[in-house]
């Protein structure tokens, strides 16, 4: 199975990037990659690996999207880039899946052009796995940054992939959909949450999962539902907000044990067991958003992941190629926007 990476555009540069496909290439045998950035630096990075010996294609790219560049801009201009060229290897049938740890609106805004939107989709959304208390140990939330704007049709979208995500891509036959809001009261929130709360109810039985209404914040790590919907904006600002607390807990951790002799003799009793935490919680394990709503897969790396966050980006992306996810949500997208139209129709009144 091949995957097209995306060498440039991370905070740590492609040696981070280098270092993850060399982590991953150790692990699965079955990974074999096209690479995409400046062919004579990435050329020396690989040499020094040699777990990615005759396993890797180098496809010479000399620009790079960068943090700063507006997506406009590299719709015009990005064709050299590397995250252009890793799209194209997708789109070309070169590869299964992208990954790139790259300016996050570029990406969606490249993969759009060159990938093209699932026929009645509006807008694509970004799907993240969700440390939880449920028993398969993560709930699905999106979007978390495609978009910061979503309606209720939009909404109701985001509701109907997001089930398809958790039942193929996390083996859950009638995953529960929670909308996310102020409140569990129906009368709170927005108007456009009232809206996609009435119209995700309606198309609950058709679409096969449990609508359990709207959840709060605090349900996000919680068992209440599998799948949190929202708008990318929320989202976003939820899923740096649970990162920044992740990090903050193993910080006081470390504190406390460091305190007194004592203290530091408690941690290593504890020293298993506080390993075991850290792996729950370290966002590094679960890194890698999923475009939904596309016409082939892209995996968004965090663009501060080192290799631990970039293997587990790649991790993703391989399990995704072997279940068949994509011709799977496609089918499924296909029925749900027929479900979406006729719902959004019946709430609206029309016929």
């Amino acid at each position: 199975m091949r995957l097209s990476i995306d060498a440039m555009g991370g905070d740590r540069g492609p040696a981070a990037v280098v270092a993850g496909m060399a982590r991953s290439a150790r692990k699965n045998p079955d990974i074999d990659f096209i690479l995409h950035g400046p062919a004579e630096e990435l050329g020396r990075l690989v040499a020094r690996r040699k777990q990615l010996a005759d396993r890797v294609e180098i496809r010479d790219a000399s620009d790079v999207v960068t943090m700063e560049d507006k997506p406009s801009q590299v719709v015009r201009h990005g064709k050299e880039t590397s995250m252009w060229s890793a799209l194209d290897a997708v789109r070309a049938g070169d590869a299964e899946v992208c990954v790139s740890c790259g300016n996050t609106g570029a990406l969606m805004a490249l993969s759009m052009m060159r990938l093209r939107k699932l026929p009645g989709v509006n807008r694509p959304a970004i799907a993240v796995l969700w440390p939880s208390r449920n028993p398969q140990g993560f709930n699905v939330m999106l979007d978390v940054g495609a978009d910061i704007r979503a309606d209720e049709k939009d909404l109701l979208q985001y509701a109907l992939m997001g089930a398809s995500y958790a039942r193929n891509g996390m083996g859950l036959e009638r995953p529960r959909i929670g909308l996310l809001n102020v409140g569990t009261e129906e009368h709170k929130g927005r108007s456009e949450l009232k809206a996609a709360h009435e119209l995700i109810s309606e198309a609950a039985q058709n679409a096969n999962f449990d609508f359990v209404g709207f959840v709060e914040g605090g349900d996000i790590p919680g068992e209440r539902c599998d799948v949190i919907v929202t708008d990318g904006f929320t989202g976003n600002v939820a899923l740096k907000t649970g990162e920044g607390t992740a990090s903050l807990i193993g910080d006081f951790l470390r504190e406390a044990f460091k305190f007194s002799p004592l203290s530091r003799f408690a941690a290593v009793l504890a020293l298993t067991s506080l390993r075991r935490l850290q792996k729950r919680i370290d966002p590094r394990r679960v890194n890698g958003g999923v475009f939904l709503g596309l016409n082939g897969p892209v995996v968004k790396s965090h663009g501060s992941a080192d290799a631990m966050g970039v293997s587990a980006a790649i991790k993703l992306a391989y399990q995704l190629a072997a279940s068949g996810f994509q011709g799977k949500i496609a089918a499924r997208v296909a029925s749900a926007v027929s479900l979406a139209q006729d719902a959004a129709e019946r709430g609206t009144g029309n016929v």
